[in-house]
């Protein structure tokens, strides 16, 4: 069993007092990172400010050309549309807002990556439900003393979506996003600023963006494009690319299948893979991640205001004329895009070894600091399973399962091939009792309950003697008004929805 309980992501309240007594000193700057080119993380002095890390003390001084290596550069970070694929996760919160991986959220994987590259300035921008992504971030990532303290120029904003006297209309794609705010970056804020780097918020992935942006400027890019070796099996799935003999991109095809495909496959050795990988994966899927320079960026979005997408407009016409680099990037990466790519990504977190870690302690993920007490198991049985802090379960089994924060697991309940994304707050013993006897369900999972294949959101209240188990094999469904959607023969019940006690789905 694995369990990220509060003993290993943050300090509860009896430990904190001699951690924060050793560290007096506010933290000046953010991370310099672990490597060269890279600023070093603070992490006991985040630690101080209640940020959750997993991971161990880094150096704290930073070598003085790293700091303008990386003064230059911004992250813009984009919140994603309005998440259909991902619905009904997404029915009250941003894409970036999803809970994954027991305590985190999608957007912690970006800003993590972005703090441990040691950049520092860093804007998200938001437009659809975005109220719990704002929440999240303004609680984790800001400047006061319970989030991470950006020193020197540093910060973090959130830029929403709205209208002004020039542009009356929301995000129309991600290059329109970045154009609406292009007068932000022409700023004299960030009149230092050479390179910008477009992330997105719906990824897994662990990635130091300072190799991505150093690649940047030794081949003395014009934009360069995060991509991914992939085998022909998975490339029809992507957007492709093909490149000459130095790794400049030549041409585009989004999704290619049969001849097309054929057509677009390259020379990947040309991008460091060796002969043998190469040969099984002759492929380069773009990512979605770019480095710009910014003088170009504002030129482009400037001269092409009809083009509201990166990927499939705006670069493919800046590779005519400009030189765009690709970047390969050959560790694990996912694409959260929809329900059944969210299900598998979260409980492949269980394998052991699992392909993608938040505790590495070269990379931290970061969250929102809680002061949760340690979980609470009683004669259960557990396998393959993540248990967050805050969780009580109680002479259950569980196989191969994500058991999210202050769940609630109670007495002959079987978990197989699941997530539970837990609660918000816990209710006390007395409120409990006391929706029973009115009738109603407490927050949890109820006794001898069957969960199978499904996705609990949270705040869920499953009664006693539920099976959640796709009886009827239905790969899709959409019964909202029984609080639950079948996505890819895979159940979600719906956040803060009851199914009562005896129910067969």
């Amino acid at each position: 069993m694995q369990a990220t309980t509060s003993s290993r992501a943050v300090a509860t309240p009896a430990s904190a007092a001699p951690r924060c007594a050793s560290f007096k000193q506010s933290v000046r700057g953010v991370a310099v990172a672990q490597r060269k080119a890279r600023s070093t993380v603070n992490i006991a002095g985040l630690r101080q400010q209640g940020l959750a890390v997993q991971a161990t003390a880094a150096p704290e001084r930073a070598e003085p050309t790293t700091r303008s290596q990386t003064n230059s550069v911004l992250a813009v970070i984009l919140g994603g549309g309005a998440g259909t694929r991902l619905y009904p996760l997404t029915k009250n919160r941003a894409k970036p807002a999803v809970p994954i991986g027991g305590a985190y959220r999608l957007i912690d994987v970006p800003m993590s990556n972005c703090i441990n590259s040691g950049i520092s300035k860093i804007y998200i921008l938001t437009q659809f439900n975005s109220t719990s992504l704002n929440r999240h971030l303004a609680r984790t990532y800001n400047f006061g003393a319970s989030g991470v303290r950006f020193g020197g120029e540093g910060f973090v904003e959130v830029l929403a979506a709205t209208q002004t006297p020039t542009d009356k209309e929301w995000f129309q794609g991600t290059a329109d996003a970045v154009r609406q705010y292009a007068w932000l970056f022409r700023d004299i804020k960030n009149r230092n600023v050479e390179e910008i780097v477009i992330l997105s918020g719906d990824h897994l992935y662990r990635m130091d963006y300072m190799k991505f942006v150093d690649h940047h400027r030794a081949t003395g890019a014009d934009v360069t494009i995060g991509c991914l070796p992939c085998d022909a099996t998975r490339a029809s799935d992507f957007g492709l690319m093909k490149i000459d003999g130095e790794g400049r991109i030549i041409e585009f095809a989004e999704k290619p299948k049969g001849e097309a495909l054929e057509k677009m496959a390259v020379d990947t050795t040309v991008l460091g893979l060796s002969p043998e990988a190469a040969k099984k994966t002759p492929y380069i899927a773009s990512m979605g991640i770019y480095v710009f320079k910014k003088s170009l960026m504002l030129d482009l979005l400037d001269a092409n205001k009809g083009s509201h997408d990166f990927g499939g407009e705006i670069i493919p016409k800046a590779a005519k004329d400009n030189k765009v680099m690709a970047y390969l990037f050959n560790g694990y990466w996912e694409d959260i895009g929809t329900i059944e790519s969210f299900f598998n990504a979260n409980l492949a977190l269980t394998h052991n070894p699992p392909n993608f870690q938040f505790h590495d302690p070269q990379g931290p993920i970061y969250t929102s600091p809680r002061f949760l007490p340690p979980a609470k198991v009683i004669k259960s049985q557990l396998t393959d399973t993540i248990v967050s802090h805050g969780s009580y379960l109680q002479e259950c089994s569980v196989n191969h399962a994500i058991i999210g924060l202050r769940s609630r697991i109670n007495k002959g309940v079987t978990v197989q091939d699941a997530m539970i994304m837990g609660c918000d707050y816990y209710e006390s013993d007395a409120q409990r009792d006391a929706l029973i006897k009115a009738g109603g369900v407490p927050m949890g999972i109820g006794a001898g309950s069957t969960l199978r294949n499904a996705i609990i959101d949270k705040n869920a209240r499953i009664g006693d003697d539920v099976q959640i188990i796709n009886k009827e094999g239905v790969q899709e469904a959409a019964r909202e008004e029984e609080g639950y959607f079948i996505r890819s023969g895979i159940v979600v019940v719906l956040r803060n929805q009851t199914i009562p006690s005896g129910t067969i789905i």
